[in-house]
């Protein structure tokens, strides 16, 4: 074994990454003292819900694609092969289904938090329980996601390490708390430019020095690196076709249906159209970025064959040996592992100042708006930018956390993953099964957690207790977070040796990680269902319309009319956009059930719309104006 080599930058190198901080922060002055100046919530925290289809889709993809990701995909390619390509077959519905069935309700219903769906379908409480969750779930998540490139950084440059996480920790707040949504979103348009050319930048240079890209293919072919289509149904198999393509799925719709911090990109486009829109531009650039992340293990391989720096001592963990290679790749040109670095920390930076946005979203309209009815819009919005910023001193608080952490740091980016599926089946609960109550809900969602959170850390323990016989990848390697829902990906991973099969409980902990979401969202779709049945399931004219997808009553099409009835799945329950009424944001006048009861008020605001030539959706704003949230 050697030991650990470092690589150092040059001077051009830090200018480079310098360059990418002050361009960010100058995107964010630039919103922060133009157009309307941040002067109101709707513009600070919804971009005016005028952005159109192209920036936001890259905003989508930038969020979607951390610095984790950049560094654990090449990693998880070079050491097991392409069947890791086969996650993107999950992005096809993955994808379809934010666009065709969460953004037309979300949008439709006008909303600024996703949660405050969920007092619109149930009632305060969960919407409460959602939003306490999704809070918990990115003050963990950020803290890590900032550190963790930053430590791989260190180990592999000696580039400093507390300086550069707090250079990105402090540039991002600073345009997240003076620019707003818009200047998130425009800024996470010049770090995906960055991301792509930088990660380009390295396929070539280094399929160049492999003797071009049809060499590299020869060589991955013969290393047996080029991944054939596994149909093994095993769903304790780590990747095959079904753990990615279809457990995929539900990563996928944890991440682009319902985090807030996708749903408030969706809910700041122009119009409905353009939403969707973005949601289908976002499909083919995810694509790109998947091949990229494998082209460039594949090239890595090429490089390096067997014999990995990481078996020679040359990094101490997986997600340093890309670095490595970087550095090794570019030592004889000055600029490029700036780049690259570059392109690194736009992938922080994008994933961080989503947190940051979307965190001062829902704790405003979730926690704070509907205590202060009254408050007014310019106290409301100075307050909006102090939560971003009190966000952003707390992702720094959280790196400096996971630095005491150790190897407690993979259990923190589980407890990322295993939040997510939850927070899906209750959304999915909602949307799809008009008879659940709130009170399912709740308990549904306790369940799902429950779950998770056995499953994930009865995972961690078991392999941190017993470790796998044969030659380990890596043991104290950081997991790679495919994505902001993802659980621990390429940590703690052998090489391929036949093993028992387990049995009992230890069955259910060595379920691979992509089905973790499917899994946790069946529980909490099951378990409410169940509940919401036995308490007394909703009535459908308790239920506040537009908030029901009825897929339930064109799929039960052959049952009579009165199961139909009981099962609440007679009529179709969305709004078409022109229905918009001012029924679907009345919250305040739910009853104990969560049910809006406010038909006369839609009668009465659409005969004041006809009679005096009133735009409805200029009349639905009053109304959300004057009704307390």
């Amino acid at each position: 074994m050697g030991k650990v080599v470092q690589m150092h930058f040059t001077p051009v190198d830090y200018v480079i990454f310098v360059l990418l901080l002050v361009a960010s922060a100058g995107i964010g002055l630039f919103y922060a003292f133009s157009g309307g100046r941040q002067r109101t919530t709707q513009e600070f925290l919804m971009a005016d819900r005028s952005m159109s289809c192209l920036p936001v889709s890259l905003s989508l993809l930038a969020t979607f694609q951390s610095a984790v990701a950049i560094l654990g995909a090449p990693s998880e390619v070079y050491a097991f092969g392409t069947q890791y390509w086969f996650l993107g077959c999950s992005y096809f519905l993955g994808l379809l289904i934010p666009a065709h069935v969460f953004i037309p309700i979300f949008y439709r219903l006008r909303l600024s938090s996703a949660y405050e769906y969920l007092e619109l379908r149930f009632n305060k409480m969960v919407r409460i329980c959602g939003t306490v969750t999704f809070i918990f779930q990115m003050v963990i998540y950020m803290g890590v996601v900032l550190y963790a490139p930053a430590l791989a950084l260190n180990a592999v440059t000696g580039f400093d390490l507390w300086g550069a996480v707090l250079a990105m920790g402090l540039v991002c707040t600073l345009y997240t708390a003076l620019g707003g949504l818009k200047a998130v979103i425009w800024t996470d348009v010049f770090q995906t430019v960055v991301m792509f050319v930088g990660q380009l930048a390295v396929i070539v240079v280094g399929a160049n020095q492999a003797g071009g890209i049809v060499e590299v293919w020869r060589k991955a072919m013969n290393g047996s690196r080029i991944a054939g289509l596994d149909l093994n149904p095993d769903p304790l198999e780590r990747h095959t076709f079904w753990t990615l393509g279809v457990g995929g799925v539900f990563l996928m719709l944890a991440l682009y249906g319902v985090n807030q911090a996708q749903v408030q990109r969706y809910l700041s486009s122009r119009t409905e159209k353009e939403a969707v829109m973005s949601c289908y531009v976002v499909f083919p650039c995810q694509q790109i970025v998947l091949s990229l992340g494998c082209l460039m293990g594949l090239v890595m391989f090429a490089l390096y064959g067997e014999d990995s720096p990481l078996d020679k001592g040359y990094v101490k963990a997986n997600d340093q040996m890309v670095l490595y290679f970087v550095m090794d790749v570019f030592k004889d040109l000055p600029g490029l592992p700036g780049l690259f670095v570059a392109c690194l920390f736009s992938g922080a930076l994008s994933t961080i100042s989503s947190a940051f946005n979307s965190l001062a979203t829902v704790t405003m309209e979730d926690l704070i708006k509907p205590h202060f009815p009254n408050m007014t819009e310019a106290r409301a919005t100075l307050l909006s930018k102090g939560l971003a910023l009190a966000y952003g001193l707390v992702c720094l608080a959280m790196a400096y956390v996971a630095s005491i952490m150790g190897s407690v740091l993979q259990a923190a980016f589980s407890i990322f993953g295993m939040v997510g599926g939850p927070l899906l089946g209750l959304f999915c609960l909602g949307i799809f099964f008009p008879w659940a109550n709130s009170v399912g809900a709740v308990v549904g969602l306790a369940a799902g957690l429950a779950m998770a959170f056995w499953v994930g850390i009865g995972n961690f323990v078991m392999r941190m207790s017993r470790p796998p016989p044969g030659p380990q990848l890596n043991a104290t390697a950081l997991p790679l977070l495919h994505n902001m829902t993802s659980t621990v990906l390429s940590s703690l991973v052998t090489s391929p040796t036949a093993k028992p099969r387990p049995t009992g409980v230890e069955a259910l902990y060595s379920l691979s990680y992509m089905w973790y979401s499917a899994h946790n969202s069946a529980t909490v779709v099951v378990v409410g269902l169940l509940v919401s049945l036995i308490t007394g399931p909703m009535k459908e004219r308790d239920l506040t319309p537009g908030t029901v997808f009825p897929v339930l009553g064109t799929l039960l099409f052959f049952l009579p009319e009165r199961y139909k009835e009981k099962m609440c799945c007679i009529t179709p329950l969305t709004l078409k956009p022109k229905e918009i009424s001012s029924q679907s944001y009345q919250m305040a006048k739910k009853d104990g059930n969560g049910a809006a009861c406010c038909r006369e008020d839609k009668e009465l605001d659409s005969d004041r719309a006809q009679t005096e030539d009133v735009d409805m959706d200029t009349l639905t704003t009053h109304t959300v104006q004057e009704t307390a949230l």
